[in-house]
């Protein structure tokens, strides 16, 4: 099964000296997972003032800078990977560097037939 690891953290709760070594650890993490068969995919993302939110309302975009919730601890990256069951799952999110300072919140993939590259 697929799952989403989302890893919430506030974006000053680390340095840039910390971050680079939360990047480094995290692409070892990913390389390990790339071994076992179960990387699908990673990548940190850009500060929350980067991100723009779309809403459609009554056929009308609306377009709001920022995430679309205000909250504590901002989507900071995700890993996508593929276990056997949660179990496996939490034990991969334990091993993200972002779980020791901030949360790491495990979602299961719903698999649609059609779209591309699904089996």
């Amino acid at each position: 099964m697929k799952y989403l690891l989302l890893i919430y953290m506030e974006e000053r709760a680390i340095n840039e000296a910390e971050r680079e070594q939360c990047y480094h650890d995290s692409t070892r993490l990913a390389q390990d997972l790339h071994g076992a068969g179960q990387f699908l995919g990673a990548n940190p993302l850009k500060p929350v003032a980067t991100a723009t939110s779309v809403r459609v309302r009554e056929g009308k975009r609306l377009l709001t800078d920022g995430p679309f919730a205000e909250t504590r601890e901002q989507l900071g990256g995700y890993f996508l990977i593929d276990a056997p069951d949660l179990d496996a799952a939490i034990g991969i999110a334990s091993r993200i560097p972002g779980a020791r300072r901030g949360t790491v919140e495990i979602r299961p993939v719903v698999e649609l037939s059609g779209l591309p590259g699904a089996g």
